[in-house]
């Protein structure tokens, strides 16, 4: 334990110590001067600091220093009480202030309790509850912001972290001061009660006990107890005010002092008409020229020293920015930043700006944010931030996006409408511009807020702006997330894992397969859309297979099918039999015979025409299945499975391929058509 925590420790402890054990009148002058002392420390700190959480520790100094105060006040009460005499700093200050005139004296004492209880205290413990109560309040708004900024790529996840905890701190010590504010007006009742009770008691016992006169009797405890509500009083008006300046303080980039100096005196205009009106004061009234004089010429001074210093600044920061632009034009261009390309870019006209702009009631940051945290439980894949940036070339209401600086996809949208999906039948009575959903290329209309409720109530589907751009986003995520998969992220996705399960990453990489060969298998299983979220199954048939095999295209299969209950799960409508479509045995024999092997994997030689009547066939059983509300399945042989993907790839991308390998036990399987011509 250090020395400082010691100390503070046995500070609390003496504390504690001074109401029960009597203190001689010189120990109790020199923790009267402490007092004072520390009380000038805090209110210069709360002063010098730019920010409240620089001080984060004055709630509980704010107690400690009560305590200690009132802790004096008990000794300094019995000094009183006792001996009529409470030392030599109580005695010069009830002399300094009360002196010959009593009543002056006690009215003093009164107008400072006033001002510190009902001025400073009451003010500052005011302004304490309503910060805590505001930041409490935008603490939710400030977190979506932070989220926003980290999902835009302006900040990275340890600059989030650290802006999180900064909340969360701030939110705790407004919380805090608005306690400890009620210690500070709590002591200023306290102290007036102290000097009452010292007053009247020590008037009855100067009588009673010590045979003194009323006169004498009344002087001699009205200083003493003046003398030491003045000692007590001083220092909490000092930290009174230090409590209101903490409370009030904005963030800055400077001190107390600089922010005043710098915001007060930055207007010279109001110090000429300031220095004009002291000037005319005098002229015309009784107050005199010579009163008002110094004034007037001090402020015309100080205005116009601020006017011919600000004009210094700007022409040397002008002077500053040419010499600056002049160095940069000479030298060698820089050219590494250009390199850089963002995994995912959102790109849009001026026009959808107030979609993206939190300020203006934009949503869009907030959903990507979403999207992500969407994709990630459903593809197991921590999607890079998604880079967010306007372009002036492109239409105002266009946007597209770009996977790995390429774009892949482009919509437009008309701000202020509402995107009105088609239920199959059109009714003449919802008008509106005919489009297509960006997303799926469905038949849509955008209409008005006026056509909102007639298109609902006739079985449209009806959706925002925001809502349209993104779930075009997130299907063009889920499509390319095998193209974002690198190995720094297969890295990270090791990492992750090994933190619960190390021996099967230990068992996997490097012994067993290279992180690149792993990174081509996770990334097969993405392309066709199958969750690598189990990775310890994935990671362990890995280690399992590629004892004996080393392709990807192999290894992809092995962990296809040791996936088959998840495979069959995702693609399957709940409570539902799995709808699969089947080729007849002619059609799987005729690609079995075309079925050519080689280095680069197995591919199918077939003839063009013969392969479109195989595509059109496929594609009316699986459009009969989408129709259903089904997802498309396509069941063949293993040995198929493969090739037959690539092969139906460019033409039909939306159907999913399944061996009979890949097949759950527990799963109930139909048959939703047979391709056979």
């Amino acid at each position: 334990m250090r020395r400082g925590d010691l100390a503070v420790m046995a500070a609390v402890i003496g504390i504690v110590v001074m109401m029960v054990i009597p203190l001689n009148k010189t120990l109790l002058d020199v923790l009267l001067v402490i007092n004072l002392f520390v009380s000038m420390t805090v209110l210069m700190v709360a002063m010098s600091t730019k920010e409240p959480l620089e001080f984060s520790v004055f709630p509980s100094l704010l107690l400690m220093t009560t305590l200690y105060r009132l802790a004096l006040n008990v000794s300094s009460t019995r000094l009183i009480l006792t001996q009529a005499d409470a030392g030599e700093v109580i005695q010069t200050f009830g002399n300094f202030v009360v002196g010959d005139n009593l009543v002056v004296g006690f009215v003093v004492y009164l107008i400072l309790a006033v001002i510190q209880f009902i001025v400073i205290t009451r003010g500052a413990e005011r302004v304490a509850e309503v910060a805590a109560r505001f930041t409490l309040d935008a603490m939710p708004g400030k977190q979506i912001a932070i989220d926003a900024d980290l999902n835009a790529g302006l900040i990275t996840e340890q600059e989030a972290k650290q802006r999180r905890q900064a909340i969360e701190r701030e939110a705790d010590f407004y919380g805090a001061m608005d306690g400890a504010s009620k210690f500070v007006k709590g002591d200023a009742i306290a102290s007036l009660l102290i000097v009452a009770i010292n007053t009247v008691g020590g008037f009855v016992i100067g009588m009673a006990m010590h045979g003194m006169d009323a006169g004498t009797a009344a002087h001699t405890y009205t200083l003493l107890s003046v003398g030491d509500g003045l000692v007590s009083q001083i220092p909490a008006l000092l930290l009174s005010t230090a409590t209101g300046l903490v409370v009030t303080r904005a963030a800055s980039d400077a001190n107390l002092g600089a922010d005043v100096v710098g915001q007060v005196l930055s207007f010279p205009r109001a110090l000429f008409a300031v220095a004009a009106a002291i000037g005319l004061l005098g002229l015309f009234t009784p107050i005199g020229v010579l009163r008002t004089a110094p004034v007037a010429v001090a402020a015309a001074v100080l205005g116009w020293r601020v006017r011919r210093s600000a004009v210094g600044v700007q022409r040397k920061q002008q002077e500053q920015q040419v010499r600056a632009q002049s160095e940069d034009s000479k030298k060698p261009e820089s050219v590494l930043s250009l390199l850089t390309v963002d995994p995912v870019e959102f790109e849009f006209g001026y026009g959808l700006i107030p979609l993206v702009d939190s300020k203006q009631g934009g949503d869009l940051p907030d959903r990507i944010v979403l999207i992500r945290r969407q994709l990630a439980l459903e593809l197991g894949l921590v999607l890079p931030v998604v880079r967010l940036r306007d372009n002036l070339q492109r239409q105002p209401t266009e946007y597209a996006i770009k996977v790995r600086g390429v774009e892949v996809a482009r919509g437009e949208v008309m701000p202020g409408h509402w995107l009105a999906l088609s239920p199959g039948h059109d009714d003449p009575a919802v008008r509106g511009i005919p489009t297509c959903e960006p997303a799926f290329g469905m038949p849509a209309l955008w209409i008005g807020t006026d056509m909102r409720s007639r298109a609902e109530a006739a079985g449209y589907t009806v959706v925002d702006v925001s809502s349209v751009i993104a779930t075009h986003l997130t299907e063009v995520l889920r499509r390319h997330a095998h193209e974002l998969l690198g190995r720094q992220e297969v890295k990270a996705l090791l990492d992750h894992v090994k933190e619960t399960a190390p021996a099967v990453v230990e068992d996997l990489v490097p012994g067993t397969l290279a992180l690149g060969q792993v990174q081509r298998v996770l990334a097969n299983l993405l392309q066709e859309r199958v969750s690598i979220r189990d990775l310890v199954t994935i990671f362990e048939t890995l280690a399992d297979a590629g004892k004996h095999s080393k392709d990807p295209d192999i290894l992809t299969e092995m962990v296809r099918q040791a996936l088959a209950r998840q495979i069959c799960h995702q693609f399957r409508v709940p409570g539902q039999p799995l709808t699969v479509i089947t080729l007849a045995p002619a059609v799987e024999e005729r690609l079995q015979n075309a079925l050519v092997s080689h280095e680069g994997g197995a591919y199918l030689a077939l003839d063009p025409g013969w392969s479109q009547q195989v595509f059109r066939r496929l594609r009316e059983e699986a459009n009969k299945l989408s129709a259903a509300g089904k997802v498309p399945l396509l069941l063949t042989l293993p040995a198929l499975r493969l090739p037959v993907r690539r092969w139906l790839m460019r033409t039909l991308p939306d159907l999913v391929v399944l061996s009979y390998n890949e097949l759950d036990p527990a799963v109930e399987i139909e048959s939703g058509g047979v391709v056979n011509l």
